[in-house]
């Protein structure tokens, strides 16, 4: 059984619905208790680093997912979700992340073209660094849809997969069994799905 986490900072809808037309069923959840049972954990998230982070802290969900992740169960985060892994953000601020992952979370502006609008909104094509069961049914140049402001860096030893927005954006990343995407799958189409129904068969 896969566990969604519900913090408040998802699309909750849309990812069930994702998962249903690959044909698993999830359960939505703030219970420290069925995520504990679960099989694989998937945290979703839109907003801010900072809000986001602060609300698994205040309900103990971030140790929770630190303690699952150390003890082997697959877990995988999409957008702000996979941003939260890593082991800080400089969105407003610094601010620690979980840890589970290396590298920061920063801000394309001043790293991408002045030119070129952030948020970063729209598909874009995935280029493959290397093999891993995330990326069964993903191929070069396939796209996917993003939406961000930030980027994470500094994480060549878990980089799967990048995106180019005039210079190379981390799309895709996993050391082990910890795991992410920055792109949303449940907005990717049939890419998008092909990349949970590979998280489900892990």
């Amino acid at each position: 059984m896969i566990a969604v986490v519900d913090y408040g900072v998802g699309n909750m809808f849309s990812i069930r619905s994702s998962f249903a037309r690959v044909g698993e069923n999830v359960l939505i959840t703030s219970d420290k208790r069925e995520l504990e049972k679960a099989d694989k954990i998937l945290l979703p998230g839109v907003g801010a680093f900072k809000d986001a982070i602060g609300k698994l802290r205040d309900t103990g969900l971030d140790q929770l997912l630190i303690e699952q992740a150390e003890k082997g169960k697959p877990l995988m985060g999409i957008c702000l979700g996979m941003q939260l892994l890593f082991e800080r953000s400089f969105e407003y601020g610094e601010h620690k992340g979980l840890g589970l992952l290396k590298g920061s979370v920063e801000p394309m502006k001043g790293y991408v073209n002045k030119n070129l609008k952030v948020p970063h909104i729209g598909w874009n094509a995935l280029h493959l660094v290397k093999d891993h069961p995330l990326l069964k049914g993903i191929n070069e140049g396939d796209f996917v849809y993003f939406v961000h402001s930030y980027y994470a860096r500094d994480c060549a030893e878990s980089l799967l997969a990048v995106t180019e927005y005039d210079k190379p954006i981390t799309a895709a990343v996993a050391k082990d069994n910890v795991m992410g995407c920055q792109f949303h799958p449940e907005k990717s189409g049939n890419v998008g799905l092909n990349m949970l129904k590979a998280f489900c068969d892990l």
